[in-house]
């Protein structure tokens, strides 16, 4: 029940529900492109991102200066169910601004 009552605090704010979808649909994400995308600061996305990951639900890996974030790669039934649901939510989101500036682009 606690992983449950967690996962509702975390999606409670729409801007780190998009940010899940954007993962769903994108797959792999930077800051830069998450601020552009959701005209976002920088501060308030980093902010998200380390409580998303802490929640573990993201898995972050450092590429040269950037820091990518990916959906975990093993969810656990509870975290899941929220995927699930946020996957239709797809099509309701913007086109992600990609940073053009990534070595991965």
């Amino acid at each position: 029940m606690e992983r449950l009552v967690q996962l509702s605090k975390i999606f409670s704010d729409i801007n780190r529900l998009k940010i899940l979808i954007f993962l769903l649909r994108d797959k792999r994400v930077c800051v830069c492109e998450i601020c552009d995308t959701l005209e976002l600061s920088q501060p308030l996305v980093s902010r998200h991102l380390k409580q998303m990951r802490e929640a573990g639900i993201l898995d972050s890996m450092q590429e040269g200066k950037w820091v990518i974030y990916s959906l975990t790669a093993n969810p656990d039934s509870t975290l899941q169910c929220w995927i699930e649901e946020a996957r239709k939510q797809i099509s309701s989101l913007p086109k992600l601004i990609s940073c053009s500036t990534k070595p991965y682009c």
